[in-house]
């Protein structure tokens, strides 16, 4: 191997990670991911200033989630092969430059390339995830993953107040245009931050790497299961978010964007609630949190369904499936990220790809739904989701811890 690593950090089982160093890695990860996730709650204005037709707007969610699935396929296990420190920084700049694209298309080809960029380097979210894992000691592993990955699902949930409250006030490309100087503000902070040192690394070439990514699905279970789960929690979690602007920014409640966006604070509170999930599958409560945080999530569709008669229902809804979607996705990750120590970026990387599918799958369905059946063919497809994780946990819990 040659000396890419040598400037990568050296952890062993008994290190550990300073809470504001987890905070710093929950911030960057939340910023990073918001990026894919701007575009939801502006999908009305897209559909206008491109002349997109609103049955087909989702696309806009679908590629920038495909190109993530991408890169987390062909990016992420470059965790497990190159120099972190600089792999991380490296993402970050060309994401600003992917932002910049998108904040200043002006033709839809431009538009949609600029998104499938955004997309394809937003998965430094999850090299940073991995990273936190192996820095973290092995008895308080749960909890730093629990924390930085409440920073990603934030991030998610704050991205639709952000875009909202910003779209208002200077239009949606000031939303890319703001962020793009975010990412470069703290690609210089990570340049900083993140310690060098040395680790021993396997001689392994690309090709290599990417096939034991498949490898791994084959001879851990527990990945295999995990990430089904993953794959149908985050369809539920995308069926919602994506589709969601689209009844409250039409007649009769025809709510601002800044309105809208708010309802991501509401989804805060959820996630929030659920960083302790990881604490939990330490100490080996992973599958009854499991399976509580599943049966809260078919609850919820029952509550979201009342949008157009309750607001009070609609945010009970969002809280309860947002809580069960960051539990069981925290819960998924504390499990599996022990399996193979040498191999933590690939296992995220496979895990995440089933993650990325689930996305894009339901913000292309969910907008279909809303176009043909309305508000209840959205919440009937949220619910059939949640009842099939529900019963494909309950089958498969036996082969897991």
């Amino acid at each position: 191997m040659n000396n890419a690593n040598d400037d990568a950090i050296h952890i062993n089982q008994s290190s550990s990670i300073s809470r504001a160093v987890t905070l710093l890695f929950a911030t960057a990860c939340g910023m990073s991911v918001a990026n894919i996730y701007f575009a939801q709650p502006l999908l009305d204005e897209l559909s206008n200033d491109f002349a997109i037709d609103q049955s087909i707007i989702g696309l806009i969610i679908t590629v920038t989630q495909i190109f993530y699935g991408l890169g987390l396929l062909l990016l992420v296990p470059l965790g497990d092969l190159l120099n972190q420190r600089r792999l991380i920084i490296g993402q970050m700049l060309l994401s600003s430059v992917a932002l910049l694209l998108v904040g200043t298309a002006s033709y839809v080809v431009v538009l949609f390339a600029g998104m499938a960029l955004v997309g394809l380097l937003a998965v430094v979210t999850q090299t940073l995830v991995a990273f936190a894992a192996t820095m973290a000691s092995s008895t308080e592993r749960g909890r730093v993953v629990g924390i930085v990955t409440s920073g990603i699902v934030i991030g998610i949930l704050l991205a639709r107040t952000f875009a909202g409250l910003v779209t208002d006030l200077a239009g949606w490309r000031s939303v890319y245009l703001a962020s793009a100087g975010f990412m470069l503000l703290m690609s210089g902070m990570f340049l900083k931050v993140l310690p060098r040192g040395e680790r021993e690394v396997k001689s392994i070439t690309y090709s290599q790497l990417i096939q034991s990514v498949f490898t791994l699905f084959i001879q851990e279970r527990t990945l295999r299961i995990r990430s089904i789960l993953a794959m149908l929690i985050f369809a539920d979690f995308s069926i919602l978010w994506t589709s969601l602007v689209l009844p409250l920014s039409s007649p009769p409640l025809a709510l601002s964007h800044t309105v809208i966006g708010a309802f991501g604070l509401v989804g805060v509170a959820g996630a929030l609630a659920a960083a302790q999930a990881g604490k939990l599958a330490d100490q080996g409560y992973g599958q009854r949190t499991t399976g509580i945080a599943l049966t809260l999530l078919l609850i919820s569709w029952i509550f979201i369904n009342y949008l157009d008669k309750s607001f009070l229902a609609l945010i009970i809804g969002i809280v309860l499936l947002d809580l069960a979607v960051q539990a069981v996705h925290v819960t998924n990750q504390t499990m599996i990220l022990p399996l193979r120590i040498e191999a933590r970026s690939r296992l995220t990387a496979g895990y995440m790809v089933f993650y990325s599918i689930g996305s894009a799958g339901g913000s292309i369905a969910s907008t279909q739904m809303y176009a043909h059946y309305g508000w209840g063919g959205v919440c009937l497809l949220g619910a059939s989701i949640s009842t099939i994780a529900l019963l494909f946990w309950a089958i498969t819990k036996r082969f897991t811890k």
